[in-house]
């Protein structure tokens, strides 16, 4: 049937896919508003803002949320990521509108009472100790704030000890109203479930929520990149090396999501096969590629003991110049058919497939078809991918480590042994 997307007067945007042969359905509120829309002396005010809405309202405790989605064997979450902060719920199909109910309930009644938020608070410092304990969590924190140095896209979502404990119920209220508003809002619903049926539920609990949010528009980012170490007494070292990415809307956000399949998707890559198959320098090792609404960010992952350590950077180097010299077809092929299964895999979730929907329509305003997704993989070719690898890794790299560092490659021989801008034949517009 396909998706099917409505507009509520207040500027809501609602859409739902019926999944044949379903009995559950997935669906939540996603919001246009995450860690990068926090002020400065508000870090990590939307990772808390998430854990506090389950922490009672003006109709329910704590308990009441927890129970009344868990007597009818529902489950109900929350998540915050750079952009965007979702609350979401997984109910029989007859149990819709009770899991509307709660989410309504907690975007528009939360209480965020004082004593819940410092038991809240504690809770998050237990996670940000966690995370500092965690050798792959801090080399990935470390990355993004050397990657984009002094800005909010590049700061840890759980914020500081400092911040966290020194927001009020008062500050959360006034983040809430700020940044939430219907026209930074997507519901959607996934599975065994009516358009319309859907749309009047939704309008009945939500129909009233303020138009408009009247937070400022994120400040654009700016990718710097430049080196960080972090000297521990680990048995393995994490390392990160990265370059500029691309933005969801540009021309080449689909060709960099392929690329890192080839260089790094999978135990046919090209990293996976040079690096740890033929030559057993570390025991991961991995491509990543994150697009964000005005940037992007690529980076290869590897996690190894202190003796391989010196040997292994200048391997990855090698394998990102051999890229912009060379793409093989079967590469290419092999990569496109990863992503096309993984779309079709992920549509049978009903999870994955709500998720998905509200990340187009708050990205691009409308649902994409996976018939459009697929033509724009077919229009890749060998020549692009190559062009497009002398470019990306040209940008001033990014290098993060965390562990026993002190025989890793410096930053200048890095850099000396990527590509050089002043190199490339050509370049294609983004």
């Amino acid at each position: 049937m396909g998706v099917e997307v409505s507009r509520l007067s207040n500027g809501l945007t609602v859409a739902t896919e019926t999944l044949p042969s379903m009995e559950s359905v997935a669906l939540g509120v996603w919001v246009k508003s995450g860690a990068r829309n926090e002020r400065d002396d508000e870090h990590g005010m939307a990772h808390l803002l998430e854990h506090m809405a389950f922490k009672g309202t003006a109709r329910r405790s704590a308990f009441e949320i927890a129970s009344e989605i868990e007597n009818v064997g529902g489950e109900i979450n929350a998540a915050t990521s750079v952009e965007t902060t979702s609350f979401y719920a997984r109910v029989l199909s007859g149990d819709v509108p009770l899991a509307v109910d709660l989410l309504a309930d907690i975007l528009q009644n939360s209480t965020f009472e004082p004593e819940e938020l410092e038991r809240e608070q504690n809770v998050i410092l237990q996670e940000i100790g966690a995370a500092h304990d965690t050798p792959d969590d801090v080399v990935f924190d470390r990355f993004t704030e050397t990657a984009f140095r002094h800005q909010t896209l590049g700061r840890s979502i759980l914020g500081t000890p400092e911040t966290v404990l020194s927001f009020s119920s008062a500050q959360l209220h006034r983040f809430m109203q700020r940044e939430y508003g219907a026209d930074r809002m997507i519901v959607v619903a996934a599975g065994d479930v009516k358009h319309d049926d859907f749309v009047r539920q939704v309008e009945s609990r939500l129909g009233g929520f303020r138009p408009h949010a009247q937070g400022a528009v994120s400040q654009y980012a700016q990718y710097v990149g430049g080196d960080f170490r972090e000297d521990r007494d680990l048995m393995d070292a994490q390392v990160i090396l990265g370059f500029e990415g691309r933005a969801y809307h540009v021309r080449d956000f689909y060709a960099s999501q392929v690329l890192s399949m080839i260089l790094g998707g999978g135990m046919s890559s090209r990293l996976f096969q040079e690096v740890r198959e033929k030559r057993g320098l570390c025991y991961s090792v991995y491509a990543f590629h994150w697009g964000f609404s005005d940037t992007g960010i690529f980076g290869i992952h590897a996690a190894t003991g202190q003796n391989n350590l010196a040997e292994l950077v200048p391997v990855i180097a090698d394998e990102l110049q051999k890229a912009g010299d060379r793409i093989l077809q079967e590469e290419l092929d092999r990569a496109r058919a990863q992503y096309r299964a993984g779309l079709i895999m992920s549509a049978e979730s009903p999870s994955s497939r709500a998720s998905q929907i509200a990340r187009q329509l708050l990205l691009f305003g409308r649902p994409i078809p996976k018939e459009e997704l697929m033509e724009r993989l077919s229009a890749l070719t060998v020549e692009r991918l190559s062009d497009l690898s002398g470019r990306l890794f040209s940008t001033r790299p990014t290098l993060a480590a965390v562990g026993p560092v002190g025989s890793l490659t410096s930053y200048e021989s890095v850099v000396g042994a990527l590509p050089s801008s002043t190199s490339l034949p050509h370049r294609l517009a983004v």
